[in-house]
């Protein structure tokens, strides 16, 4: 019986094409010369630190405060109530998101050396700046008085779109270390 490892093994003996994706050669040999994100090192580092724990409670209460501020915002914006409470939703999602900041880059500082842009994290970090800027532009907007509450809460949306996409970042790295952990895992059985 032909397996799907020995189909993929026929298949490339009998490639001969100079383009490995025409077998799906070249997605293979890319994910198997991909560094995994952590070392065994920086995954023991990563393990022992609370600085881990305290990043896995963080993240969701702080997308749960979103989803409830995203909801007042744009309740404002539909029907030009609420400005304060939305202001106040915005602003505790901006220090959870400060709070989130500070003990990642504590986090990364245990982990792999350095407080900010370690390789492994370097776009998610760079994201993460744009991020910062816009909510910290909403908090100056609303402490200078400048724009009104319909220009705040749209600088708002901005920031939380940028947000979303960090969100999104952060969460394909916690899929591709546990698919690298189940690799290793599996490789160490084999």
């Amino acid at each position: 019986m032909l397996t799907m490892n020995g189909l993929s093994g026929l298949l490339d003996a009998l490639d001969a094409s100079p383009w490995g994706a025409t077998t799906g050669r070249a997605r293979r040999e890319a994910a198997a010369s991909r560094r995994p994100l952590y070392t065994p090192e920086e995954r023991l580092r990563r393990d022992a630190t609370p600085w881990t724990l305290v990043q896995g409670v963080l993240a969701p209460i702080q997308f749960a405060v979103f989803l409830v501020s995203l909801g007042l915002v744009l309740n404002f914006l539909m029907t030009g109530q609420g400005l304060a409470v939305a202001t106040a939703s915005v602003v505790v999602k901006t220090g959870l998101l400060y709070t989130i900041m500070v003990t990642g880059c504590v986090w990364e500082k245990v982990v792999f050396g350095r407080y900010l842009f370690a390789p492994a994290f370097f776009w998610e970090d760079v994201f993460s700046m744009l991020v910062l800027a816009l909510h910290t532009a909403y908090l100056a907007a609303v402490l200078t008085g400048f724009g009104d509450g319909q220009g705040q809460m749209l600088l708002a949306l901005a920031a939380y779109a940028a947000y979303v996409v960090n969100a999104a970042q952060f969460l394909l790295k916690l899929r591709a270390a546990r698919l690298d952990e189940a690799r290793s895992h599996t490789g160490l059985a084999a």
